[in-house]
């Protein structure tokens, strides 16, 4: 049944106007529908996936970013060093080197785009959060973010979280922070 009010603004909308806006409407909850479906689906998978598991350990990664990173690499041992990970998906400076003087720089930007955006979307979380944590990888944010721009420490620290994934699929064993001298554990 329809308020005082809202039966005064529908007049105020034409018709054609509307039944366009219903339309948009009944979109909008079908696409929501979806991703919730999607959303389940997802979790199952994640639930499933041993290597997805140990990859939502690592700070910044996620339930998105462990199911995405477990799907697409499913042999970590392609690679040589988290390095070599962390450039294929063109999270390294470029090298623009001559003549013995070493030039480094932006990012390549190769390589999988949807696992580096998910990537630095999770840094930019950790970022926020790394005022309070009594960890070395928090001391180090927190130094990085002293020295260089928001944007800059996620990516750096994207790149970082990287190499560690690389180390944790090819460890097979979930990701352990290290402890500041005198923290409890």
């Amino acid at each position: 049944m329809l308020t005082k009010e809202v039966a005064t603004e529908r007049g105020r909308i034409p018709e054609l106007a509307q039944s366009i806006l219903q339309l948009l409407v009944g979109q909008l909850q079908d696409t929501t529908t979806r991703i919730r479906d999607i959303e389940l689906r997802l979790a199952q998978w994640h639930r499933q996936s041993r290597a997805s598991q140990l990859l939502a350990t690592i700070p910044g990664v996620g339930i998105m970013g462990a199911s995405a990173i477990a799907a697409t690499v499913t042999d970590p041992s392609l690679f040589r060093s988290g390095r070599e990970f962390a450039a294929w998906l063109g999270m390294t400076p470029r090298q623009n080197s001559s003549g013995g003087k070493e030039r480094l720089g932006r990012t390549s930007k190769r390589g999988d785009k949807y696992i580096r955006s998910l990537l630095i979307a999770g840094a930019v979380a950790v970022l926020r959060h790394a005022r309070n944590r009594p960890t070395r990888d928090g001391a180090w944010v927190r130094a990085l973010m002293e020295r260089k721009p928001t944007k800059l420490a996620a990516v750096a620290l994207a790149n970082k979280t990287a190499r560690i994934v690389w180390a944790v699929m090819m460890r097979g064993d979930g990701y352990r922070a290290k402890q500041v001298v005198g923290q409890p554990a």
